[in-house]
């Protein structure tokens, strides 16, 4: 059995903390979703710092070619898993990050009001790292023991609340094996 992590605050207790000012309080709802995401800055490269700058306001868009139509975004998510299942996490549990955009599950919009994001350092078409999967299930199972109305049936892609927009994580993200390592 794999041991449950400790949120204290909306925290993740010993990861990686790099706080973004991308965030706000959230309405007073239930958290009762869970996004999946992926990302990698320049597209398809891994390591480096670019992402936590993307959700610092910190991007250089003279550091890449790809970063000038997004260093000025404002954007975050709560938690990235880097590709050697390292955790860094940006905005609390609690708070509303800034990671669905323009969105809707099940005829509710502003999918940001109600969800946790996570995003795996990744691309649609490259597999993810076996220690990515351990520390997504391993996260996941210790959500769920803390927000109770989030559950495998309220796991979805970010392709799933923005489609037509978005197709991330992709379809090289392995469903099947991390559902099935949540029941």
């Amino acid at each position: 059995m794999i041991p449950l992590d400790t949120i204290d605050n909306g925290w993740l207790q010993d990861t990686t903390v790099c706080p973004s000012p991308n965030y706000n309080e959230r309405p007073a709802t239930t958290i009762d979703l869970l996004v999946i995401h992926n990302i990698s800055l320049p597209p398809g490269t891994f390591g480096g710092p670019h992402i936590s700058e993307l959700f610092t306001n910190c991007l250089d868009p003279e550091a890449d070619p790809s970063f000038c139509d997004i260093a000025d975004l404002r954007v975050s998510a709560h938690i990235l898993i880097r590709r050697d299942g390292s955790c860094i996490q940006f905005v609390p549990f609690d708070m509303r990050a800034w990671h669905a955009g323009v969105s809707c599950w099940q005829g509710r919009t502003g999918c940001n009001d109600f969800s946790i994001g996570i995003e795996l350092e990744g691309a649609d078409d490259i597999a993810f790292d076996d220690r990515q999967y351990e520390a997504l299930i391993r996260i996941t199972k210790t959500l769920f023991a803390y927000y109770p109305s989030l559950s495998p049936a309220t796991v979805v892609g970010h392709s799933d609340i923005a489609p037509g927009r978005k197709t991330d994580p992709g379809p090289a993200f392995d469903w099947q094996r991390y559902l099935g390592a949540l029941a």
